[in-house]
């Protein structure tokens, strides 16, 4: 049922999107669809949770699997795996982990970014030693908003993301977070 959502979130949207629609491309009941989901939201909000552990996983995989030097090599690896991930994983370009279709769908208290940056603070914090604050915090907050919005834009330019919109998101994220993360910036 979730594969089922995520194929019609990118073929139709949100909007377009029914529970009816989902168990018939998943082949299914409409009750076993409401037997798991009350709701088209409840659906879309389980394929973005997924989605969101995906992408975590394949960060923290490439963080055992790379060595990075440091976290401006691994703000390059996040960005590519999200680049990747639109591209190739079913619901993934449809529900941005910040769009309007619910701000909250990942935690009813904090919105999606919110979320999202505090999944890969931790992911900094563990990979990297950089010490907790509430400087990283909000640090780690403003690239992934930042991050999230310009790419978006290099996904409405290009279907499979405008290259240079692309190299230049990483550009701004890494100036942005050597100037707020002094003392772990890059080597010149």
């Amino acid at each position: 049922m979730l594969d089922a959502c995520a194929e019609l979130l990118d073929e139709t949207g949100y909007e377009a999107l029914s529970t009816t629609r989902i168990a018939e491309r998943a082949g299914v009941a409409i009750g076993s669809v409401y037997q798991f989901f009350p709701d088209k939201r409840a659906i879309t909000q389980e394929v973005a949770r997924r989605n969101v552990e995906e992408f975590v996983r394949r960060v923290g995989h490439r963080f055992l699997e790379e060595d990075h030097r440091g976290w401006w090599e691994a703000v390059d690896a996040i960005i590519d795996e999200y680049v990747d991930m639109h591209r190739t994983v079913a619901g993934f370009k449809s529900l941005h982990f910040g769009d309007a279709v619910d701000l909250n769908m990942l935690d009813s208290d904090s919105d999606n970014n919110t979320v999202i940056a505090g999944r890969l603070r931790g992911l900094f914090l563990k990979e990297f030693g950089l010490a907790d604050s509430p400087e990283l915090d909000l640090a780690v907050l403003v690239a992934v908003e930042a991050g999230d919005a310009v790419l978006k834009l290099a996904f409405r330019r290009d279907p499979d993301g405008a290259p240079e919109i692309i190299d230049a998101a990483k550009q701004l994220i890494r100036s942005f977070l050597s100037r707020q993360l002094k003392s772990w910036s890059p080597p010149a």
